[in-house]
């Protein structure tokens, strides 16, 4: 891989993504289907405000496509560079092994292409202070 990125930003000096690059929303999926709503919503949103993004989710697993499925599509279409960017609130188990190993076995199998693993965007501070917002305004709304 080319490295691991902070809290989710692009590691070199372009600040938006080109079609040779394509971000991938990745999450650990569920059993069932409504549960991956918000992520369609977050692509969505990614999308409405800038169509010309590559932007695709992927799942762990009980969901597809599946990371190394979602990858081969875009290859295939042309994407040189791979972001991935974990769906999850911290970085757990699956983000300290699994993951990296998925990763890692991608860059095996496609030399040329760059990966570039962030980390759980459940750490960002905007996130953070996003979840922070919305439970203080809970309160107010629950006197």
């Amino acid at each position: 891989m080319s490295g691991h990125l902070a809290e989710g930003t692009v590691s070199d000096s372009a600040s938006r993504l080109t079609a040779s690059r394509a971000l991938v929303l990745f999450a650990h999926g569920a059993r069932d289907p409504e549960w991956a709503q918000p992520l369609r919503r977050v692509r969505a949103a990614i999308l409405a405000t800038s169509p010309e993004l590559q932007v695709e989710l992927a799942f762990l697993e009980f969901m597809q496509p599946d990371l190394a499925t979602c990858v081969d599509r875009l290859l295939a279409g042309g994407c040189r560079q791979v972001i991935v960017l974990p769906m999850f609130l911290a970085q757990g188990g699956h983000l300290k092994r699994d993951v990296p190993l998925l990763v890692g076995e991608l860059q095996r199998r496609y030399p040329l292409v760059r990966f570039d693993l962030a980390t759980a965007i459940g750490e960002a501070p905007e996130v953070v202070q996003a979840m922070a917002s919305h439970a203080l305004a809970l309160l107010e709304r629950c006197r």
